[in-house]
């Protein structure tokens, strides 16, 4: 017998009829002799439908009132799933994120989780009684309700599974587990058996959104058995793994596991700043003094006293980034700022690359030789980003798969 966290999504839970097959898939597990707890996100959309109305009062809606409101899309999710399972002879109970408790920090909107107390979870568990978990949300110091940020509901998930010591995560997504790169862009591409928690980290980091970031980070800080499977189609899924053990039947680790995109990027240049020792803190300071994160960073050379200073954030920071970086300007006596929304971002994945010179030349030449451009290069020891023209991200994707060999074999 196992302890086990299964963790379904808002596409899993997007209908009645959807909520009921979730139920039985839960009890086919506690069939086997398992202790379940389940976490569950909003149906599909309602987070977006919450929002929506939320801005249709307010554009700029207070962070605790959005925190209070969105969560109520998982409270139905948890009730709605406990009643199907009471139905099918599964003693249930639903538990929002405030009743378990999990205790978070006070940054709304995007909180982060510091305890989490497992003894009522664990006391069902051990009378037979199956927890249903809201996830994405949990409750500060002072009582109030908050929100972990998009995808938190896999946050949820492995952070209770690290608190519970369970003996693995299973994240049921509308995939059947980790593919080379996204299906609908390449039809081609091929299911990973296994995956490291490193190269998933950066997958996800990079614009994979089979799992959120945070979610990953906690597997693998807590080294948390971690498998994505599709709550729609049988089969092993992708076990996310802390080794880098080849395998079975190969003599060496792929040298690269994925191709990661996100559309989700935008470009500030602040120009004719001084070129003086400083600059680079004088600028992104103030932009993370307004809590945006930057991803890429190039600094041109210098000339005539002044340089340009390039950076990218997500489209959804955009605005804000360049009322910052306007102010900025001001202050440095710059000539001014320049922005572009028309690129992507695309980048290879693989703790193969470690061993292997030569494949930043491969994927740059194969870029060229479909014509596109490269505006920005940034590196670690497991992945190159490029940013690109939007308009050549699906052509940028299928020619760098087909180059480094990841389709799917042929049968």
């Amino acid at each position: 017998m196992a302890l086990l966290v299964q963790k379904y999504g808002g596409t899993s839970m997007g209908s009645v009829e959807r909520i009921e097959h979730v139920a039985s898939k839960v009890k086919a597990a506690v069939d086997r002799g398992h202790q379940i707890v389940v976490v569950v996100s909003a149906m599909s959309g309602e987070t977006d439908r919450l929002i929506k109305l939320a801005k249709g009062i307010n554009p700029r809606p207070p962070s605790r009132e959005l925190d209070q409101m969105i969560a109520t899309g998982e409270q139905v999710t948890i009730s709605l799933l406990a009643m199907a399972l009471e139905k099918i002879g599964v003693p249930a109970r639903s538990y929002t994120g405030a009743q378990v408790a999990i205790r978070t920090d006070k940054a709304y909107n995007k909180a982060r989780i510091q305890q989490i107390e497992t003894e009522r979870l664990l006391a069902d568990c051990k009378a037979g009684i199956v927890p249903v978990v809201a996830g994405f949300q949990g409750i500060d110091d002072d009582g109030n309700i908050t929100t972990l940020g998009r995808g938190g509901s896999d946050t949820t998930g492995v952070a209770l599974a690290a608190a519970l010591k369970a003996d693995e995560c299973q994240i049921y997504t509308d995939v059947d587990g980790v593919y080379t790169t996204d299906p609908r862009v390449e039809p081609k591409a091929r299911r990973l058996d296994r995956i490291t928690f490193e190269e998933m980290l950066e997958l996800a980091s990079l614009g994979s959104k089979v799992l959120q970031i945070r979610s990953v980070e906690f597997a693998g800080k807590y080294k948390v058995p971690l498998r994505v499977l599709s709550t729609f189609v049988e089969g092993p899924g992708t076990l996310i793994t802390l080794d880098e053990k080849p395998s079975e039947g190969t003599m060496e680790e792929p040298l690269i596991s994925g191709i990661a995109f996100s559309r989700d990027e935008a470009q500030l240049t602040v120009a004719g700043v001084p070129d003086r020792p400083g600059i680079a803190a004088a600028i992104l300071g103030p932009i993370g003094d307004a809590n945006i994160e930057v991803d890429m960073i190039v600094q041109n050379v210098g000339a005539d006293g002044t340089t340009d200073f390039t950076f990218t954030v997500s489209r959804g920071e955009y605005e804000r980034a360049t009322d910052v970086a306007k102010k900025v300007v001001e202050e440095l006596n710059a000539k001014g700022v320049r922005t572009a929304l028309d690129i992507c971002k695309v980048s290879l994945v693989g703790v193969g690359m470690r061993s292997h010179a030569g494949i930043a030349a491969k994927m740059f030449k194969t870029l060229a030789s479909e014509g596109i451009n490269i505006r920005m290069i940034s590196t670690s020891e497991i992945k190159i980003s490029v940013v690109v023209e939007d308009k050549y991200l699906e052509l940028a994707v299928r020619a760098l798969h087909k180059a480094f060999d990841l389709a799917a074999p042929s049968t």
